[in-house]
Parts: C-alpha cells; structure tokens; sequence
C-alpha cells in the first residue's frame, strides 16, 4: 500500500476508530464493516494502514521469569540457532530441574518426525529431562543413539542404559547403545572394539543424526562420571590444564575458545567425533551453574553446540564481554 505522506485529520480519525474497535475492542472485520457500513476488504486495508502510520504498535510483554531478550542476545552473540534460559540461580544440582523441565518442554515443542537423535550418556540433568517428558504420539524420531560409550560400572550402569532407551520409549524410536565405555585403556583396544559388529553399528549411526542432545562437562569430572569409571586420570587431568582445556562434549575437550585440545587420551574415546558432531544440524547443550561458566561459553564459542539451554546467571554472564 502506498501511504500519502500527509493524511487529513479526518483519515487519521477514521484509521483509530477501526484500529480501536478491532485491537480494544475485539470486533471482528465483518463486524466492524457493518458497524461502519463500508465492505470488509476496506476495513482490512485501514487495519494495515493503522500499522504501516505507527497507529497501532505491537508491544510483547515478557512476564516475569521469561528472559526473551536475553535469549536473542545470546542466539546473536554466539551465532547460535536458539537459546533457553531458566530463571533459576545456583549451583549444578540446584538447577538441574529448572534446566531438566526446560530441555524437555524444548523437545516437546521441537521434536520432528523422522529425526535421529543422538545422546551422550552420563548427563545428570539429561536423564532429570527425560523423566518429566511426555511420550509423543505418533512416533517423531527414528533412531536414539548413544553418541559416547554407555557402559560403565555396574552401579551406575543403569543410567546410562535409562537415559537411551526412555528416550527412546517417549518418542517412538530405536534405542541403539554403544556397548563399551567411552575411554578404554588403549588405541589398539579401542580399535579392536570399533570392529566388533554392535560397536561399528553405532559408530555408522552417528553419521545419521539430525539432533544431538549433550552435557557439557568441566575439567573436575561430575559424580556421575567418575562413579561410573569413565573419568579421566589424575594425571591426564593435569595435562588437559596445561593444554588450556576447559570443558569437554562427549568426552572431546576445548579450551576456552573452543578449539579442541590434543588430548593425550583421544586415541582411546569410544565416542562421535569433534567433525562428526559440527555435522549434526541440531547441537543443544544443556548446562548451568557459574562452575561450568568456562566450559559452557567455550562450548558456544566453537560452535560446539548451537542450541543452548542455561540458567539466568550463566547466561548473564555470557553476554558480559569482561
């Protein structure tokens, strides 16, 4: 529509009469037509007008608790598909159910059918997400597939197992384990194993994913992983520090702006690739609390992830340059 730059007063009357009768009001088109006997297509071009001369604005109000702004900022800053943040503060364990119920509120609304997930294994928070997900009906993914060795001992054992095949249960896909732990004790085995029929099968399926669901872990392995006997030495921590690591996906370590790190172990992981997993079109990482601060703004910087689902504090944070 074409606007004349100097619209008589009596149009600009005319322009909030309708806008007001149709945005305060609540008048339908045809209602207000009638009301003002002209056709209901004039109606529909002095509505748009309305908006085209700032007669009428849009305002979206964020209710408290829900940070949009801080969201976009962080999507932009980070080049990042979508962000999530909670409006909960803490450390790890106090805000691993905000950030569970937000990661499966997210998977509800965003889950395709046909996709391919993939899913690290000793996530905490992960396996919070999936406890409180509803099942999806009809079926929206294909394939849940571990993206790190799943086994460990045999005490928490069960959660890696959980993790996977609920996942696989609420969204109607096949659980596909990786049946040895993420770090073995040598290349050779490593290789040994890569060639056994139910590990090749897995490793093939990460070529497959399109979504992949991670924690993001710091330098100090969590009590879940180091329980599960898949945590590095003491001795190899202390060599990630002098390589400047400060967190790890899957297993796979980055310092602080990202770059992966030539860890002295990466001959020995059972786990996706740094190249293979920049192929998944969507990373979400879920982690918060200020401890992982370091980890999570490496993992964004790398482009690691590019959905990132945090809390409040952390997302300040990030978007604080200093």
């Amino acid at each position: 529509m074409v606007i004349a730059s100097t619209p008589s007063p009596d149009h600009l009357r005319l322009l909030v009469k309708v806008a007001r009768m149709y945005h305060e009001r609540g008048l339908r088109q045809p209602e207000i037509a009638a009301h003002l006997n002209m056709s209901q297509p004039r109606v529909s071009r002095l509505l748009k007008e309305a908006v085209d001369r700032n007669v009428v604005r849009t305002v979206v109000v964020s209710p408290d608790g829900v940070h949009a702004e801080i969201e976009e900022a962080l999507a932009d800053r980070y080049e990042l598909r979508d962000a999530v943040v909670v409006d909960t503060e803490g450390t790890g364990p106090d805000v691993i159910p905000a950030l569970a119920a937000a990661t499966a509120t997210y998977l509800d609304a965003t889950l395709k059918g046909g996709d391919v997930i993939g899913i690290s294994s000793w996530s905490a928070t992960l396996l919070e997400a999936v406890n409180v997900m509803h099942a999806k009906t009809p079926p929206v993914a294909e394939d849940v597939v571990q993206i790190v060795g799943g086994s460990g001992s045999p005490e928490v054992q069960l959660h890696a197992t959980r993790l996977t095949s609920r996942l696989a249960e609420l969204t109607g896909a096949r659980p596909v384990f990786a049946p040895s732990a993420a770090l073995v004790g040598s290349r050779e085995l490593r290789d040994l194993l890569s060639q056994e029929p139910a590990v090749a099968a897995v490793m093939k399926a990460w070529s497959r994913l399109t979504l992949a669901l991670v924690g993001i872990g710091t330098l100090e392995p969590s009590p879940l992983l180091r329980r599960s006997g898949n945590a590095i030495a003491a001795e190899e921590q202390r060599q990630l520090e002098e390589l400047g690591a400060v967190g790890d996906v899957c297993t796979r370590y980055f310092d602080a702006e990202g770059r992966a790190v030539d860890a002295p172990f990466n001959d020995r992981i059972i786990g996706i690739t740094p190249e293979q997993l920049r192929k998944v079109d969507r990373r979400i990482g879920v982690a918060g609390g200020m401890s992982k601060l370091a980890a999570i703004r490496g993992a964004v910087r790398g482009g690691w992830i590019n959905v990132l689902i945090t809390d409040i504090e952390v997302a300040k944070a990030l978007l604080n340059r200093h």
